[in-house]
């Protein structure tokens, strides 16, 4: 069944109405994100087009936290076929704050003299719908025209609603009009027709007409029957395997995040590893350098003293063979041999002295002058160690210097 159009002029209203409401700022402002508004104002154009007889309005939901925000909500009836008739089912169709990544909030919303079926397997006693559209949203494919289209279909086998069954009214006039007594008639059958909203409670459908004006066949057509249970077979088969497909990816998509993240794990402790294969190349070329020259000079040193022992052919002067740089390394050359000749000639004494070489006066004689004289030049090497450690230290200050120019 195809609804009707909606006039234009409606249909520009209604987005007027969209438009003004979604854009409006302050306390009065409706609970969605700005990046969801553009969806639902079309989802609800679409919804309204299809479904004149639902208009959208904004209204306070309350949630069960004590919560309270201002949502949209569209409110009418849409049309259902029942053994070839067309009713009217009365619903509140609510959306969410998280909507339309989330499904929408749908309540039939009886009238006074209307019951709800219980049990039902769509629609708890609350009013609450869940029908399998529903339960496997889908964003951003799903939409309300979906949703209203499967619900008119499935309340079409199973119909939410009945007539509230009435005491018997006392008869004042034994022949009422025509028209009364077929109303009176609609309006107590409860032997399992669906209800029909009241006509001042809803706006008329344009989709049905009332069983007053044309009356349901005695019999349905078995095919169509089976047509309708093999569609709605199909259908919960459709979305059984959807929630399937979609469980099955959300898994295959947590093991590639865990995936991903196990990989930038790797790659920085792989970037960690190679910063410090870096700086440790860059210390063995620093030492390499250092070898390099320290090679050079020995390899100079050896030629120039090969030179030397060829003119003294082999008559070479151990005290001659090693030249000090400067003045103090000759200096602390001098006091670090005297300092470890004294520390021998005092231990030839303390032999001499156990073996009873030596008396015990003269031994304390010679070891008190020798220490007196080994402390001078402890001493003096210590300073001599200190004017060292005092050049070195100008001549990196130096160096650094000039590698700061050369830059």
């Amino acid at each position: 069944m195809v609804p009707p159009p909606q006039p234009p002029h409606q249909s520009a209203h209604t987005q007027q109405f969209l438009s003004t409401v979604l854009s409006q700022r302050g306390p009065s402002a409706l609970q969605y994100t700005e990046d969801s508004k553009w969806l639902i104002r079309q989802h609800l154009v679409s919804l309204i087009e299809s479904y004149p007889s639902l208009q959208p309005k904004t209204a306070v939901f309350n949630h069960t936290d004590g919560r309270t925000v201002n949502l949209l909500q569209a409110e009418g009836t849409i049309p259902m076929i029942y053994m070839n008739v067309t009713y009217n089912i009365p619903v509140v169709i609510w959306l969410m704050e998280t909507y339309p990544r989330h499904p929408p909030c749908i309540y039939v919303n009886p009238t006074r003299d209307m019951i709800i079926k219980r049990p039902h397997a769509y629609v708890n006693p609350s009013g609450l719908v869940a029908t399998p559209l529903l339960q496997n949203w889908i964003y951003p494919s799903s939409s309300l025209c979906d949703v209203i289209k499967e619900l008119s279909g499935l309340f079409g086998l199973d119909p939410p609603l009945y007539t509230r069954q009435q005491p018997p009214a006392p008869r004042q006039n034994p022949n009422p009009p025509p028209n009364h007594a077929e109303n009176m008639r609609i309006q107590s059958n409860s032997t399992g027709r669906p209800a029909i909203p009241p006509r001042g409670g809803y706006d008329q459908s344009p989709y049905g007409v009332s069983p007053s004006q044309h009356r349901p066949q005695q019999t349905d057509d078995p095919v169509e029957i089976y047509k309708k249970n093999a569609i709605n077979k199909l259908l919960e088969s459709l979305h059984g395997d959807i929630a399937i497909l979609r469980k099955n990816r959300q898994v295959e998509m947590e093991g590639l995040i865990n995936a991903q993240s196990m990989l930038r794990q790797r790659d920085e402790q792989l970037s960690k590893g190679v910063r410090e294969m870096q700086e440790e190349k860059e210390g063995l070329e620093q030492q390499l350098q250092m070898v390099l020259m320290n090679t050079d000079v020995l390899e100079g040193w050896i030629r120039e003293n090969e030179e030397k022992l060829k003119i003294n052919k082999g008559n070479v002067n151990v005290d001659q063979v090693f030249e000090p740089v400067d003045a103090l390394s000759k200096q602390m050359l001098d006091c670090t041999a005297a300092d470890l000749a004294i520390e021998d000639v005092v231990y030839s004494l303390d032999k001499a002295f156990q073996e009873g070489s030596i008396p015990f006066d003269q031994y304390l004689k010679s070891v008190r002058a020798l220490s007196r004289e080994q402390f001078f030049h402890r001493a003096t090497a210590s300073k001599v160690r200190a004017a060292q450690m005092q050049a070195q230290v100008a001549n990196m200050a130096s160096r650094a210097s000039h590698s700061q120019y050369a830059m």
